[in-house]
C-alpha cells in the first residue's frame, strides 16, 4: 500500500520544489519596453539581472531580489534606469570582483528606497554620473569588519547626489577618484569609516550623522571638500577619530559637532600645498580625549571661531614639534583662565598649551592606560609647582572667545 504511494508523494514534493524556486528577473526586464514601468508582484526573484535602457523597476514593497551567493545581483547601465522600493539580498563574496548589490554605470540613474541585506557592496558607482542614491539602508553581513564592503562605494563617478541613506554595521561610505557629488543626511553607525574621500575633489558632506563609528569623515589626499554641519560621534578605540584630513588641501571643516571622541580632529601633513590652506571654523569640539591632534610641525591651516568644550586634552602634537605655525583666532576654551576687563568678548591675555607631564598620555600610547591616574596628576602638578625646565609652548590662541561662539552648550 505504501509503495503505491511513493510516486504520487513524490511528484508532490517535486512540484512543491518548483513551486518554491525564484522566478527569474531578467525574462521580465527584457519584456518591459524603453520608458516603461515593471511592477513586481510580492515575492522572491531570482539574479542576476541587467537593466540597460531606461526603465523603472519597482518593487513594490515587498519583492526580494535574490543574488543566489554569487556576484552582483543587479546591474545598471545606459542611462535612465529607476531601481526603488526592492529588497535585494545574497550576493557574491568577492572582493576583487567587487560583488554587489546594485552596479550603477552611465548616467541619470535612481536608486532610491530599497533595502540591501547580505550583500557584499550595497550600491556600487562605477564611472556613473549624475545620479542619484536616496533613502537606502543598508545591513551588514556577520563578517569581520574588513571584510565586509562600503554600503556606497564611488569610483571615477561624478555629480552625484548620495541623500537619506541608513548604513549599518557596513564597513565604508567611500568616494575614490570622485569629483563634485553631495553627500547628504546620511546615517552610519558602526561601520569603519562612516565617510572617506580617497583622490576625491570639491565634494560635499554636510548634515550626516555618524556615530559609534571607528572614523567619521576621514579625507586622504584630497582638494576642495567641504564637511559641514556633520554630527560625528562617539568613533571607537583608542585611535577613533572624528574627523581626519591627510595630505589634503582647501579642506573646509564648518559647523560640526565633533563629540566624544578619541581624537576630535586629526591633522596629517595638511594642507599638503602650503598655498591651500585648510579652514577649520564654527565647529563645537567636545568631550574628546584630544580636541586636536597634529601628526606633524606642520603649518597652513585657519583654526577660527570654534568651542572646545569639555575635552581631557586640548592639543596634541606627535613628533615633538608644535601647533604655532598655524592661525589660531577667536576659539573659545573652556579651560582658559584670562579675564576679559573690558567686556568686548574676547580675552586679555592669549590662551596657550604647554607641554607638561600630563601630556604623556597624549605623546606616548603606552601611558594612555594611565590617563588621568593620580600618578600623573602628582607628576603634572610638580611640574607646574616647581619645574625641572621650561615646559615647551605647544599653540597660541592671540584672541579667545571667553563665551562660546555658538551660543549656550
Amino acid at each position: 500500500m505504501t509503495t503505491r504511494f511513493l510516486p504520487l508523494l513524490l511528484a508532490l514534493v517535486l512540484a512543491g520544489t518548483a513551486q518554491a524556486a525564484p522566478r527569474p528577473l531578467q525574462p521580465l526586464i527584457d519584456a518591459t519596453p524603453p520608458g516603461g514601468t515593471l511592477t513586481l508582484e510580492p515575492g522572491t526573484y531570482a539574479g542576476p539581472a541587467v537593466i540597460a535602457r531606461p526603465m523603472t523597476l519597482d518593487g513594490g514593497g515587498g519583492a526580494t531580489l535574490d543574488g543566489g551567493g554569487s556576484g552582483t545581483v543587479l546591474s545598471l547601465e545606459g542611462t535612465g534606469v529607476t531601481v526603488q522600493n526592492l529588497r535585494v539580498v545574497n550576493s557574491g563574496r568577492q572582493q576583487d570582483l567587487l560583488d554587489s548589490g546594485i552596479l550603477v554605470r552611465g548616467r541619470y540613474h535612481v536608486v532610491k528606497d530599497n533595502v540591501f541585506e547580505d550583500c557584499l557592496f550595497g550600491v556600487n558607482l562605477q564611472q556613473a554620473d549624475h545620479s542619484v542614491v536616496r533613502r537606502n539602508r543598508f545591513d551588514a553581513r556577520d563578517d569581520h569588519p574588513a571584510e565586509r564592503g562600503d554600503a556606497i562605494r564611488l569610483w571615477y563617478s561624478m555629480d552625484n547626489l548620495v541623500q537619506d541613506n541608513v548604513a549599518v554595521g557596513t564597513r565604508d561610505l567611500s568616494v575614490w577618484y570622485s569629483n563634485n557629488n553631495r553627500i547628504v543626511g546620511n546615517r552610519s553607525t558602526g561601520a569603519r569609516y562612516g565617510l572617506r574621500f580617497m583622490h576625491a575633489k570639491h565634494n560635499l558632506a554636510e548634515r550626516n550623522v555618524l556615530e559609534r563609528n571607528m572614523v567619521g569623515i576621514f579625507a586622504i589626499h584630497s582638494e576642495g571638500i567641504q564637511i559641514r554641519g556633520n554630527r560625528i560621534a562617539h568613533s571607537g578605540g583608542s585611535s577613533g577619530i572624528g574627523i581626519g584630513l591627510k595630505e589634503s588641501d582647501a579642506i573646509t571643516v564648518a559647523g560640526n559637532e565633533v563629540l566624544a571622541n578619541a581624537t576630535g580632529l586629526y591633522i596629517d601633513v595638511s594642507p599638503n600645498d602650503p598655498e591651500a590652506p585648510n579652514t577649520i571654523e564654527g565647529n563645537r569640539v567636545a568631550f574628546n580625549g584630544v580636541a586636536l591632534r597634529f601628526h606633524n610641525d606642520g603649518e597652513g591651516n585657519r583654526i577660527r571661531g570654534n568651542d572646545f568644550l569639555g575635552n581631557f586634552g586640548a592639543v596634541a602634537v606627535e613628533g615633538g614639534g608644535s601647533a604655532l605655525r598655524h592661525e589660531w583666532a577667536g576659539n573659545h576654551w573652556d579651560t582658559y583662565e584670562g579675564f576679559d576687563r573690558d567686556g568686548n568678548g574676547v580675552g586679555d591675555s592669549p590662551f596657550e598649551v604647554y607641554a607638561h607631564a600630563d601630556r604623556l598620555w597624549m605623546d606616548l600610547p603606552v601611558a594612555q592606560f594611565f590617563r588621568a591616574s593620580p600618578m600623573l596628576e602628582m607628576l603634572d602638578f610638580m611640574e607646574r609647582l616647581a619645574p625641572f625646565g621650561s615646559p615647551r609652548l605647544l599653540m597660541r590662541d592671540a584672541a579667545p572667545a571667553v563665551r562660546p561662539v555658538r551660543g549656550a552648550s
